[in-house]
């Protein structure tokens, strides 16, 4: 069994109420296992209010309290494994490795990540974790012949891309071989939640190697007057790269052509953003290379706008690498 750490928090950003980044420092003495872009590292809280998983009445997981015999939720420990948004030569040199986690709500409210954004102090407080990281989805494993790289993300899903992204263009300025073409399309629902953009930005903008950089935000606002930020879920966002209509007009045709009721789908058709690619990345360019017989499309994120995405790319003739927990 491999053992369990006491790590140490060197830096904590706040994104928003529900969603940060942090560094962790290994115990002292020690150094964090080699590992690839793309794999996850398990972190572990004693002081967590404990869940019992069952089944729903449509068949769902759900989660509750786990009670004491005075009727109290019980407390202990939690472990839940995390990609790594940091690369290994970022860990290698600096020491640290990098997480974005987001504040677990409704269901599953009480576990592992309500303890961490309860911490006080959050910098220079105590993380376990267990020394092992682990994990197939890796540039190594799962591109094989392909020569360009599309990625999709949504939320914390940018982790284990961004760890890829950072690692291939460690590597470029080293002159290792690298991944021909790497597309990145990410989305999250605001600006501020639009984790690792600036990085990212300055990556496409350095030229390195052949990358392009498509992100896009789901609720845009007054940071539209940022030129770099498109509009618009990554589904969509691809939907639009393919010629497709968004996914919410297309299940409102679906229904209209079966005689379905579509009073729901007519106010989410209404409310969705259409998507709209950024300043700097032409249409007609970011198609060209969506070439399926040499594309493969690697996707993390929402369960809803992943599958929806897989969909698509399998429909058009793409191989779909996802990540899964």
């Amino acid at each position: 069994m491999p053992d369990i750490r006491a790590g140490t928090i060197t830096s904590w950003r706040q994104l928003s109420p529900v969603l940060a980044r942090f560094r962790l420092a290994p115990e002292g003495g020690h150094r964090f296992p080699a590992y690839e872009a793309g794999q996850y590292l398990a972190l572990r809280r004693d002081d967590c209010r404990l869940t019992r998983r069952v089944a729903g009445p449509d068949g769902r997981p759900r989660y509750l309290p786990e009670l004491d015999e005075t009727g109290r939720q019980r407390r202990g420990p939690v472990t839940h494994a995390y990609s790594l948004a940091s690369a290994p030569f970022q860990t290698e040199r600096d020491s640290h490795v990098e997480f974005l986690v987001v504040l677990e709500m409704a269901s599953s409210l009480g576990r592992f990540t309500e303890s961490l954004f309860d911490m006080e102090p959050r910098q220079g407080g105590l993380m376990q974790y267990v020394e092992r990281i682990v994990g197939d989805f890796t540039l190594s494993r799962r591109v094989h012949e392909a020569t360009h790289v599309l990625m999709v993300a949504t939320g914390t899903g940018i982790a284990p891309l961004v760890s890829m992204v950072r690692q291939v263009d460690h590597d470029a300025s080293k002159g290792r071989p690298v991944p021909p073409q790497v597309t990145l399309l990410y989305a999250n629902r605001t600006w501020p939640e639009l984790a690792f953009h600036n990085e990212l930005d300055a990556i496409a903008a350095a030229g390195r190697f052949d990358f392009v950089y498509v992100p896009s935000v789901s609720r845009p606002g007054d940071e539209q007057a940022r030129e770099t930020v498109g509009r618009g879920r990554a589904n969509n966002v691809l939907r639009l790269a393919l010629g497709l209509p968004m996914a919410e007009e297309a299940a409102l045709d679906r229904a209209r052509a079966t005689g379905e009721d579509t009073t729901d789908l007519e106010v989410a058709a209404a409310r969705a953003v259409p998507p709209q690619l950024p300043a700097g990345v032409e249409l007609a360019a970011l198609r060209a290379r969506l070439r399926p017989g040499s594309t493969v499309v690697m996707i993390c994120g929402g369960a809803a706008p992943m599958a929806d995405v897989r969909q698509v790319a399998e429909s058009r003739g793409y191989r779909v690498e996802q990540e899964k927990w």
